[in-house]
């Protein structure tokens, strides 16, 4: 969230019953700080040109807030520059509220969604109509493409504000293209010539998967739920869980997954996969076989990268899809009020999973950083672990090369001011 969209939307009202309801200490730091230049990034670019609807909201002249949905083709919503984008409007049932509404008060609202992969992009603005007989060469940038349909005016939207939402409400949906090339990939999968995958595995916990979610294109979510629905066995931040997995050739093996959840709920044990195309098949198996429904036997949490039970300050440090457990211990160490600072790197934001859980969650004890993004800040790890006080225990979970660098860098230090650093990696 950025100052700029709390500004606008924390009212009186609103940091009164955050308040009430607990929440305003955790709100209150996203209004401090220096005014910032409201721009889209390509990350927010790429999501809009993506979108085929929206919602906006507009407001009449009794106060009256109106809703309304708008839809087109892939890229219909257009980005003239990095604070504005615009539509092409066409004519409807031929009410008018909308556009009478813009005409008396220009704030708009706008909420963008992706189904598939639960995410949504809400902006704030201020719109201006456009004539085409005064700015025909605008109304023609607004133009979508292969459009036959007279335009009857241009809408454009100057972005004052633009938050992401959490997913955690969010119900998948998929389009017809999408379920379509779903079914084509299930269907030349099954037209192959692996075993049926049937592994549930021969641990003593049984479990089914209750939920999956698609986090980003590689990352994907599963909840896994004790099928007698009685609590499961407690486990500290940092503990991994061994799944059964059959691979293509009908090996049974297992896979370990760090539980992002902390042990404060166990009602579930939620773990996150990324497919990793030119692995060793675990993941692709996961992917392409797991199931709401399906049952797992696993054995009880393992945990080698338990968190410290004093009162000493933390550091989190994680490298792409190690971020898993350092979700966990997030969670733990906000819950014993010990403070704790994240520094999360990727190659790019849109792969970056939980980011906007992270951001909404914790704000700015979060820092983000992508590899491949010229414009991001870079993850800068001796400068981290030099300026920190020696009593801060540093927790790390990423590739190899990260963990080396971190271990490193340490070692170079004065024996005094070496710092407690602990390490997970994975392949």
């Amino acid at each position: 969230m950025t100052k700029a969209f709390a500004n606008i939307s924390f009212t009186p009202n609103v940091k009164q019953i955050q308040v009430e309801m607990g929440s305003r200490q955790t709100y209150k730091q996203f209004e401090n700080g220096d005014v910032e230049a409201v721009r889209l990034s390509k990350y927010e670019k790429d999501f809009i040109k993506q979108r085929d609807s929206f919602y906006q909201a507009t407001v009449s002249q009794n106060g009256w807030p109106y809703v309304q949905h708008r839809g087109g083709p892939k890229g219909f919503i257009k980005i003239i520059d990095d604070k504005t984008i615009g539509y092409a409007d066409f004519s409807g049932n031929r009410q008018y509220i909308s556009v009478g509404n813009m005409i008396g008060d220009d704030r708009i609202s706008l909420i963008l969604m992706n189904y598939q992969q639960q995410r949504r992009l809400k902006i704030l603005g201020r719109v201006r109509l456009i004539d085409e007989s005064i700015e025909p060469d605008l109304i023609a940038k607004l133009e979508p493409v292969d459009s036959r349909a007279p335009i009857e005016r241009g809408v454009l939207i100057t972005v004052e504000a633009f938050d992401w939402n959490c997913p955690k409400y969010i119900t998948p949906r998929f389009s017809q293209q999408e379920v379509e090339k779903i079914l084509a990939q299930y269907n030349t999968a099954n037209n192959t010539q692996t075993p049926p995958y049937n592994y549930q595995g021969n641990g003593t916990i049984s479990l089914v998967i209750t939920a999956i979610e698609q986090v980003t294109d590689e990352v994907r979510t599963y909840r896994l739920t004790q099928s007698n629905k009685l609590s499961l066995p407690s486990f500290q931040a940092g503990a991994h869980i061994n799944v059964p997995v059959q691979l293509d050739n009908g090996t049974k093996t297992s896979r370990s997954y760090s539980l992002i959840n902390s042990g404060l709920n166990t009602k579930h044990y939620n773990i996150a996969v990324k497919l990793e195309k030119n692995g060793d098949g675990g993941s692709i198996a996961i992917h392409n076989n797991w199931q709401i429904g399906q049952q797992l036997n696993i054995n009880t949490p393992t945990n080698y990268f338990g968190l410290h039970q004093d009162n000493r300050q933390a550091i989190l440090i994680a490298g792409g899809i190690g971020i898993t457990p350092i979700m966990a211990m997030a969670e733990e160490l906000s819950h014993r009020n010990i403070n704790f600072k994240i520094h999360y790197a990727s190659p790019t934001r849109e792969k970056m999973a939980f980011m906007d859980y992270l951001s909404d969650r914790y704000g700015n004890t979060c820092s983000f950083y992508f590899s491949q993004d010229k414009n991001s800040k870079k993850l800068d790890l001796q400068k981290i672990i030099k300026i920190s006080d020696p009593q801060v225990v540093f927790y790390i979970c990423g590739p190899k090369t990260l963990l080396e660098k971190a271990r490193k860098i340490n070692e170079e230090l004065p024996a005094e001011q070496q710092h407690q650093i602990n390490f997970e990696s994975f392949k």
